[in-house]
């Protein structure tokens, strides 16, 4: 640990006062490290005194961390897209101190994909090395930045010449191999922003302090982590973009490790909030959040404003957010997240915050398909305690997650979603069958809505009025723990028209019971 940490402060020694970062590499001396460590933060307390604090920001300007996913960087039409989408968010007063990729388009995929052939014996990575080279060739990529790219690129294709001969691919391989997309897109999206006019600079998350334990293919961040990543970015001149990796990071061994589920989003808001930005903007394919899934109902609106628990509510339930992990930086600095559609910049987009803003009575529904539903009656006469601690203990021994839960002292009824494996839930009803009669019920959703709690009446009027006019019975009700959610499951073939028939009441205003929101009333009061 000693060593990585001096080997960390040598990296930063190379920041100062240059965007020529890690010009002079990492040193192999480890007595080296604390003097240079320590001669960098003389030359930073020193300059501090000459130019005064470097946390001052300049009025009329919002400083930010965007983030970019896959899909907003799918190609070369994409990434110019974007790259001037930056520019533009400049020139409108945004600051971006880091500007946060993901690998382009279906690049992670292929390079899986890549992976499992070299398992069988071919090493094949025509997809990957053709996206970028493509790309490359349509910017007229510098040839320093083409030589680094082909550089990953053979690093990469000679690794998995090393699986197909060992036959091995390890969770610790598997992130190394994913990493190169990453790699590769935040090079050129840096040179295409310097093109523009836009100054800008490629790092990989490591060497802006990203680090994570050795949980490959999960791995969380080290507390540490900000504030190394505070120290680096003081180290850079603000008015470069620093063009940084998402997902990735390095164990203390500086080893890759990838951040598993959101974690490009994880990265933005740790670098966010380690830096206490003005805001975090993650740009998607969509306009900000949205009252319920588009795909489903047309007439799906944006909704402003959600808090954090709102949020995690959400994206639990099935929502395309922000996954609850990546917004816990964001969420324990107070610093606020916006949701942006890079398609759409005009777009007011979501903010995710803290504050409790929103007035109307449903902010959004959401749902899950194709759950099972059990039902499990205590046979033994436990009481709570006993019985509710062995139908626990079971589902932790089989490593199986509940969604929904709603108890009694001797039953409990609770449901698993599509991922639970059938195998893993015969054994876990096997387990039971000494002390429990379980009842087993497929093909049924989970249809939730976001709302004020306080307000559960109104909601629940509404709602019962509509399910009793459309003939539908609940199977099971639960109110979270989180009061900001309300639960209903329901068969999976009345699940569309429950969901279209609500957001007509809650958001349209065309209900099919006299039952009106309060927020559809201000709606139509707005528009007068």
């Amino acid at each position: 640990m000693r060593h990585f940490v001096s080997a960390t402060s040598t990296l930063f020694l190379s920041f100062i006062g240059t965007s020529d970062a890690f010009l002079f590499g990492p040193t192999r001396n480890p007595r080296s490290h604390t003097h240079l460590y320590q001669t960098h933060h003389e030359v930073e307390d020193y300059r501090e005194g000459i130019h005064g604090s470097r946390n001052t920001k300049d009025e009329g300007v919002t400083e930010v961390v965007m983030k970019f996913g896959g899909s907003s960087l799918a190609d070369a039409t994409r990434v110019d897209h974007v790259a001037n989408l930056i520019k533009d968010q400049i020139q409108e007063g945004y600051r971006p101190r880091a500007v946060v990729c993901s690998a382009m388009g279906k690049t992670t995929n292929a390079l899986l994909a890549a992976g499992d052939f070299a398992l069988d014996g071919k090493v094949c990575l025509d997809a990957t090395r053709e996206l970028h080279m493509q790309t490359m060739d349509e910017f007229k990529i510098s040839d320093s930045t083409r030589e680094e790219v082909n550089a990953l690129l053979k690093e990469c294709e000679n690794m998995l010449t090393g699986v197909s001969l060992i036959q091995e691919l390890s969770p610790k391989s598997l992130d190394q191999l994913v990493s190169y997309g990453e790699r590769c897109s935040v090079r050129i999206m840096a040179e295409r922003l310097n093109q523009i006019g836009v100054p800008a600079k490629a790092f990989d998350a490591w060497d802006v302090g990203i680090v994570t334990d050795s949980d490959f293919g999960d791995a969380k961040l080290l507390p540490e982590s900000s504030g190394l990543v505070r120290r680096a970015f003081e180290s850079l001149d603000p008015n470069v973009v620093a063009v940084v990796t998402g997902f990735i990071g390095h164990s203390p061994e500086a080893k890759i490790t990838t951040l598993g589920r959101g974690g490009s989003d994880l990265t933005a808001t740790q670098i966010g909030a380690a830096m206490d930005l003005d805001e975090i903007q993650c740009w998607k394919d969509v306009d900000g959040i949205l009252s319920t899934d588009p795909r489903l109902v047309k007439a799906a609106v944006p909704v402003k404003h959600v808090t954090f628990q709102e949020a995690s509510e959400l994206s639990y339930f099935g929502a395309s957010v922000l996954h609850p992990i990546a917004m816990q930086p964001a969420m324990q600095s107070n610093v606020p997240v916006r949701v942006k559609n890079s398609y759409n910049p005009s777009a007011e987009g979501t903010i995710i915050s803290n504050a409790k803003t929103a007035t109307n009575l449903v902010t959004a529904l959401t749902f899950k398909r194709d759950v099972k539903v059990l039902d499990i009656y205590s046979t033994k006469m436990l009481g709570a305690y006993g019985f509710l601690a062995r139908v626990f203990g079971d589902f932790e021994k089989h490593k199986l997650s509940v969604d929904v839960l709603a108890s009694s002292e001797v039953s409990v009824s609770l449901t698993l979603d599509k991922k639970q494996k059938m195998d893993s839930i015969r054994e876990l009803v096997k387990d039971m069958s000494p002390y429990a009669d379980v009842t087993l019920t497929e093909r049924r959703s989970i249809l939730t809505l976001i709302a004020d709690v306080k307000r559960s009446s109104e909601v629940l009027a509404t709602v019962f009025q509509v399910f009793a006019e459309l003939g539908i019975s609940v199977k099971m009700m639960s109110q979270g723990a989180s009061k900001v959610n309300i639960s209903f499951i329901l068969r999976d073939d009345q699940l569309d028209t429950a969901v279209q028939e609500l957001h007509k009441c809650f958001f349209e205003g065309n209900c099919i019971v006299n039952t009106v929101s309060p927020y559809v009333e201000m709606m139509k009061e707005e528009t007068v």
